[in-house]
């Protein structure tokens, strides 16, 4: 039997030394992915994000998509567009137009609407009447899809509205704009002035069709209707 003196036997609890405060504190941390653990699974995060947000856009948009495949690539035997597309198709511009009562309005404002748009001066000449005679019946003739398209006379030149076209404008969104500002976006065929021809704009806010000078208002009449029905599944009247 050892004295009081002796060291503790093996297989007894050893006592709990001290800590010394001048011995550093340390911790075990168990599992912890290490920093290329952590970037290939962020990465495998993102892609899996973006690819459920196309698939999204896809569901959403394959009505929108079908009618224009419909419209621009399916075409049946004999059929043939009347106006010239554009392409590529140009989105409203950020300008500025003033309306009758003197407010600013944006022109990408207009869009979610079809858009039957002619340019002239201020002063309307007998073509320029004429066109807006022409848009005012031929948006009557549609019927039942006339509200999905509106009528627009994008004025340049003098700032005043002639007192006589009021009445005859009631149903018609009219905009001054500056035509040098203008003539960066819509564009004349070859040879041909701006206010010669008469304008699409398809209700993603996209001029996409210019009628020829001296147009045929019934073959124009023909391809606002195509366009009607080619959108009629996806196109709604009035703006969100």
């Amino acid at each position: 039997m050892s004295g009081s003196n002796s060291s503790p036997r093996g297989d007894g609890p050893a006592p709990a030394r001290p800590m010394s405060h001048d011995e550093p504190l340390t911790m075990t941390v168990h599992s912890l992915p290490t920093a290329g653990e952590g970037t290939v699974r962020a990465a495998a995060a993102t892609r899996a994000g973006r690819w459920k947000m196309l698939l999204l856009f896809l569901v959403s948009a394959s009505p929108v998509i079908a009618s224009y495949v419909t419209y621009y690539v399916i075409r049946p035997e004999g059929r043939r567009n009347y106006g010239e597309l554009i392409e590529p198709q140009r989105p409203l511009p950020p300008l500025v137009g003033i309306d009758a009562q003197g407010r600013e309005v944006p022109l990408p404002s207009l869009a979610h609407q079809w858009l039957f748009i002619s340019v002239a001066d201020s002063a309307c000449d007998a073509q320029c009447e004429q066109h807006l005679y022409w848009q005012r019946q031929l948006r009557e003739a549609l019927g039942k899809d006339k509200d999905r398209l509106d009528w627009v006379w994008l004025r340049t030149g003098a700032r005043p509205l002639p007192e006589r076209l009021r009445p005859a404008l009631q149903t018609a969104t009219v905009l001054w704009v500056d035509e040098a500002q203008l003539a960066t976006w819509l564009q004349p065929a070859p040879g041909a002035r701006l206010s010669d021809h008469l304008y699409v704009v398809d209700p993603m806010g996209h001029w996409m069709m210019r009628f020829p000078a001296q147009a045929d208002p019934s073959k124009i009449l023909r391809d606002l209707e195509r366009l009607m029905r080619a959108s009629s599944s996806w196109d709604r009247p009035g703006r969100p």
